[in-house]
């Protein structure tokens, strides 16, 4: 099995490194992919490096995709590719973990009208505008997607990816 997480400069430190790590911890290949392929820097000062540039992804090669927060899916929503990966992912009914800002991406991408989804508080109105139905819960499962508003909710975020890839 492999993981797939896609973001950018800025995003939030937590939301990508507690998932890439608690998903190697399980053994999972784990891939970060960007704009282009090499470092990235946290908003805290963490440096990670995406291994593929977006381009380059096939979606077909991964159970599961990961969209941190943080200032982040500002720029990954305004990539092609990304958008297209996501709905790649939707198309096959893989699950799509999003949290923070994440949702944006999707947003984006078209996926989320008439779906249950949060997101952080000052995404909700947008999250609204596209037709979620959003409730602020820690984290919302709604089949294969999941979503968590902010770094406190990864417990529950995290526990949900695990019990979706253990199905």
């Amino acid at each position: 099995m492999k993981a797939l997480i896609i973001s950018a400069d800025n995003f939030e430190d937590t939301e990508l490194l507690v998932p890439y790590y608690r998903l190697k911890e399980e053994g999972i290949d784990v891939d970060i992919a960007s704009m282009k392929a090499g470092s990235i820097r946290g908003k805290h000062g963490y440096e990670v490096i995406a291994r593929k540039a977006l381009s380059d992804v096939d979606p077909e090669d991964y159970a599961i995709l990961i969209l941190p927060g943080g200032k982040a899916p500002g720029a990954v929503r305004r990539n092609e590719h990304a958008l297209s990966i996501a709905k790649r992912f939707f198309q096959k009914k893989k699950p799509v973990a999003a949290i923070c800002h994440g949702p944006q991406t999707l947003i984006s991408a078209g996926l989320l009208a008439g779906r249950r989804a949060t997101s952080y508080k000052s995404v909700a109105g947008e999250m609204k505008d596209a037709g979620v139905l959003y409730e602020d819960k820690e984290v919302v499962v709604d089949g294969n997607l999941i979503t968590s508003r902010q770094p406190d909710d990864l417990p529950a975020f995290m526990r949900e990816i695990m019990k979706k890839i253990k199905s």
